[in-house]
């Protein structure tokens, strides 16, 4: 069975909109894009590249699949795993990508999802795609949320937990601080 891990960087007050540049994601009139770079260190560098290597594969929503899909094919040199890793992307317009191997989940994106865990591969990891993450929480799919948690109050944009969480219980299971003052929080499921 695979894990489904949200991967997020997130602000003290909840936002993960646009957090990798200006252009990133101005829907809803969000200006704050970018707001994670002047916290960049070597820690907060090594702790990600060592997320980006571990075997996966990607779950998307359509917004951060067309920013991606625009971004990495030309950046290979960066995150080579990006482009070879399946990217499932939650879509009820899109059907074909360049971007490939790509997969296009419409209809019951709970029930895909739920299904894409039982079978073999590996893990699922989820970037951005704040609206698809919602569906994930409602839907009790998360299995672990792998946080970076930046020292920054944003007061508007997309929200992590946007429409409230079910009641779950998690044990952290790796933490850093890194010089910037980013904590980075692994919390894996536990019974409640």
């Amino acid at each position: 069975m695979r894990k489904l891990i949200v991967l997020e960087h997130i602000s003290l007050d909840g936002v993960i909109q646009a957090p990798g540049g200006p252009d990133e994601d101005p829907s809803g009139g969000f200006a704050h894009g970018g707001w994670i770079s002047p916290f960049s260190d070597e820690i907060l560098g090594t702790l990600l590249r060592r997320q980006m290597n571990t075997p996966f594969d990607l779950l998307l929503g359509r917004t951060t699949f067309e920013i991606w899909e625009a971004y990495w094919p030309e950046h290979s040199d960066v995150w080579p795993e990006v482009n070879q890793a399946t990217k499932y992307v939650a879509s009820n317009n899109r059907t074909y990508s360049q971007w490939q191997p790509s997969v296009f989940l419409s209809g019951d994106i709970a029930e895909k999802v739920a299904s894409l865990k039982q079978q073999q591969g590996p893990d699922l990891h989820v970037w951005g795609s704040g609206n698809l993450i919602q569906t994930l929480i409602k839907h009790n799919l998360v299995d672990t949320f792998w946080l970076m948690i930046y020292p920054i109050t944003l007061g508007a944009g997309k929200r992590l937990f946007s429409d409230g969480a079910l009641p779950m219980a998690f044990k952290v299971t790796e933490s850093t601080i890194t010089p910037n003052g980013v904590v980075v929080m692994n919390y894996e499921r536990a019974p409640l």
